[in-house]
């Protein structure tokens, strides 16, 4: 039953990029998205990602409302340093060690420190669990510092959504 959930997800979100990828909402154009959809899911299709473990939704609507303030802060922040008077800005990269355990979450976490204006996963070690990120405005210690703790909350957040130890299960562990 997941699988086939999954599956309609996977349609239902492509058809709406389609969509929004041609611009119009029209009746032809959802459809045609979900042929499309389908077509990419039946003849490219993923190997299967192994996901354990329960979803925790307090968890998941304070990340997404966290990621939404760090959106239009960082936005506010980075106009400000492209019309402020003076050099532009010091800009670096930045090493941060995390302690996400699930692939898929790390690649989440990365995904989201990437859309936070200012900054960007250049590189994720896998193996140390360790991101590479460009960042913007590293002139100062508290800029560093700064981009250092939105990372923390947004891991944090996410190991109390999708990784608690008490319910973490490696792959490959018993069920």
């Amino acid at each position: 039953m997941r699988t086939i959930a999954l599956r309609i997800f996977g349609v239902c979100a492509l058809s709406i990029v389609w969509t929004l990828l041609w611009g119009r909402f029209t009746v032809p154009n959802l459809v045609n998205g979900a042929v499309v959809a389908v077509a990419i899911m039946v003849l490219l299709p993923l190997p299967p990602v192994p996901v354990r473990g329960r979803l925790h939704l307090v968890p998941l609507l304070k990340l997404t409302g966290l990621f939404c303030w760090y959106l239009a802060a960082s936005s506010a922040q980075l106009m400000w340093l492209a019309v402020r008077p003076g050099p532009p800005p010091l800009t670096g990269v930045l090493r941060v060690q995390l302690s996400i355990k699930s692939d898929l979450v790390l690649v989440l976490a990365s995904s989201i420190i990437t859309l936070i204006p200012g900054s960007m996963v250049l590189e994720i070690d896998q193996v140390r669990r360790i991101l590479y990120c460009h960042v913007i405005d590293v002139g100062s210690a508290q800029s560093v510092e700064r981009f250092h703790h939105q990372v923390a909350q947004v891991e944090r957040l996410l190991l109390d959504a999708f990784e608690r130890d008490s319910e973490w299960i490696p792959v490959g562990g018993n069920s």
